[in-house]
């Protein structure tokens, strides 16, 4: 029995581990390296330079802005009326083409024409994130119908067929003819 090794002295198989540390770090490193972090960029918008204090804002008759106001409920009101968020898009429409379309009669309560019209949304710092940008991307829709109906005026299938076949750095004729004037602010004090 001299070759024969007892149960106290026989080792138990391990599986080496000095290396796994630095497996773990390496690789940890590749992912943390390789890895794209999408960063939200908010709101894609080209802000004016801000005003001279000595100087006062240009003057807008109130016929030529569309006031939309968005409370701190989500409540949005369509010129001091309540309105739903899906008929601000025709309101834009009409506020800013009514005395050039024959789709639309000239009315006093809308703007003298689409140069003069500015559409002024307002909403509180409470406002719903959410009702905020619906609210957005109706008066933005509301200028990409009036655009896709020039579009197709001049004989192109939609908006996006005449920017695609614009050269770079060829000036866009229909934005410059019908201008998106938008204000975004918050509500007076008191409202």
């Amino acid at each position: 029995m001299a070759g024969l090794i007892s149960k106290k002295q026989r080792r138990e198989a391990e599986i080496p581990t000095s290396s796994m540390a630095d497996i773990a770090f390496l690789l940890l490193i590749f992912f943390l390296v390789t890895t794209t972090i999408d960063v939200d960029t908010g709101i894609g918008m080209t802000l004016p330079p801000k005003l001279d204090e000595n100087v006062d804002p240009p003057p807008v008759k109130d016929r030529n802005m569309l006031k939309i106001l968005v409370n701190t409920q989500g409540q949005v009101l369509l010129e001091d009326e309540p309105s739903a968020i899906n008929m601000i898009r025709a309101e834009v429409m009409k506020h800013v083409l009514n005395c050039v379309s024959s789709q639309y009669n000239c009315s006093e309560e809308y703007s003298e024409n689409p140069d003069k019209a500015v559409v002024s949304i307002k909403t509180d710092r409470q406002t719903p994130y959410d009702v905020y940008i619906q609210t957005l991307d109706e008066v933005w829709m509301g200028y990409f119908e009036i655009w896709d109906q020039l579009a197709r005026q001049r004989g192109f299938a939609s908006y996006n067929a005449y920017k695609d076949q614009l050269a770079e750095g060829q000036d866009n004729e229909i934005n410059k003819e019908i201008k998106a004037q938008i204000s975004l602010a918050e509500p007076d004090p008191g409202q």
